[in-house]
């Protein structure tokens, strides 16, 4: 009898942190999926699979959307800037992006402001 009552009293600490450790990788794992979840849901066809990384505990750290950046295309400049402009709704559709969101945000922006001047012709520094 005292035996059982002193294992359990170790069981119950670990059956604790095992929950709690449970509990913490699903939150997490919940909120990095409904963050990379926006990014796919706002780049359609321009975002590609989601991954989430994990700690060596297994616990979700980050996550990752690969969104397709446009390139510039001089004989069609409308179609960069549309895809541009999936690319910055993709990068800034969820409700707490990241600094990387606002680099390629602002990466998808630039690009944007280059094909409107081709498209306008002027030819100021689009080749940057």
């Amino acid at each position: 009898m005292i035996v059982n009552n002193f294992s359990n009293s170790f069981s119950t600490p670990l059956r604790d942190y095992q929950k709690e450790k449970e509990d913490l990788i699903q939150k997490n794992y919940n909120h990095i999926y409904a963050h990379e979840m926006a990014h796919k849901a706002a780049g359609g066809s321009f975002a590609g699979a989601i991954s989430i990384e994990k700690n060596a505990e297994g616990i979700p750290v980050a996550g990752h959307v690969p969104i397709k950046m446009p390139v510039l295309d001089r004989n069609n400049p409308q179609k960069t800037i549309d895809h541009a402009d999936i690319v910055i709704k993709a990068a800034l559709a969820p409700s707490d992006p990241s600094s990387q969101d606002y680099k390629v945000a602002a990466e998808a922006q630039s690009l944007k402001s280059r094909a409107k001047s081709l498209k306008s012709g002027n030819k100021l520094d689009f080749m940057a």
